[in-house]
């Protein structure tokens, strides 16, 4: 059974069991997050990648190896693992390739696990690999109540970065500070306090004028999030007297061996950081994958800090 999106809506439905190819392992899903990316899905404005099934959300999924296809060599039955994946997470079974799996630390339970992936590759990406973050930078993340914000604030304090937060509901921002925010400010506040080295906007095209104005030399936006709108008029004199750059970057639509790179990469660096502590997944609720509907009507609300996930079904 999986979540699947019926004329614009979600239902349990029955579908056949995934079948492992080479190199894949076929996982029982314990959790699997939620996230913005999957509601733009079931109004059919996110459509996933080829070879992932247009009618099953969810993007990050833990759980066990239940059977490995052909040529696998990295994961056996028994196995935690989390993983990216293109679509079709909110299920009992999900098929990814072993090269896109981390083994999940002992310790951590599937539903931190299910909430992981996603938010950490994309905050780690943004900030180390696309804008080369460095100890010592200034860092503005927007929107650090959501479950990118999180991660993004928990990696770049990890880092040694001095991070200011802009939260709009003013109940989170003390919960934002425990996580390693040096500042939390309301997004209004925000340009007073810099300059910064790098802005992670997750809020979308109202920002980003502010972003660049608030820069250092040699500054960088990351541009991962356009909820309030993905229109900006901006003053490119004052992008090139600062030497800045304006980047932005998804994880879905890329390559295999590009999604491979990024899985690794969050093993090598982030995964120790959570079997260590020194990253955690809030969660904010978890509910019963034939409750979706429900859940994404919650995260639809707004207002909440942590991660949404969906877990399997209640025997």
């Amino acid at each position: 059974h999986a979540v699947t999106i019926v004329d614009g809506a979600l239902e349990w439905s029955e579908h056949p069991d995934p079948v492992p190819g080479s190199g894949e392992v076929l996982v029982a899903v314990r959790a699997a997050g939620c996230n913005g990316a999957d509601r733009l899905q079931v109004a059919g404005l996110y459509p996933p990648p080829p070879g992932w099934p247009a009618d099953i959300p969810g993007m990050e999924i833990a759980g066990e190896v239940i059977g490995v296809g052909p040529d696998t060599t990295r994961f056996v039955p028994g196995d935690r693992v989390m993983a990216i994946v293109g679509g079709g997470g909110q299920a009992e079974l999900a098929v990814v390739h072993e090269r896109h799996c981390s083994p999940i630390p002992d310790g951590i339970s599937f539903v931190e696990a299910g909430g992981f992936p996603e938010v950490f590759a994309t905050a780690f990406d943004a900030l180390f690999t696309q804008c080369g973050l460095r100890l010592g930078d200034r860092v503005c993340v927007h929107g650090a109540a959501g479950g990118v914000g999180i991660a993004a604030v928990q990696l770049a304090a990890a880092a040694g970065a001095h991070v200011t937060a802009t939260v709009r509901a003013e109940g989170r921002r003390a919960e934002v500070a425990d996580l390693g925010a040096h500042q939390v400010l309301a997004p209004d506040d925000f340009v007073d306090a810099g300059p910064y080295d790098i802005v992670l906007e997750l809020v979308g095209a109202p920002n980003l004028p502010s972003d660049i104005k608030a820069l250092a030399t040699g500054g960088r936006v990351s541009v991962i999030g356009v909820g309030a709108g993905a229109k900006a008029e901006v003053n490119l004199l004052e992008l090139m007297g600062k030497r800045a750059r304006v980047l932005g970057s998804t994880l879905r639509a890329r390559s295999f061996e590009e999604k491979a790179d990024v899985a690794r990469r969050i093993e090598h660096h982030v995964v120790p950081l959570l079997a260590a502590g020194t990253v955690r997944v809030p969660i904010q609720e978890a509910v019963a994958m034939p409750d979706a509907a429900a859940a994404y009507e919650r995260f639809a609300g707004g207002g909440k800090l942590g991660k949404l996930v969906l877990t399997e079904p209640l025997s």
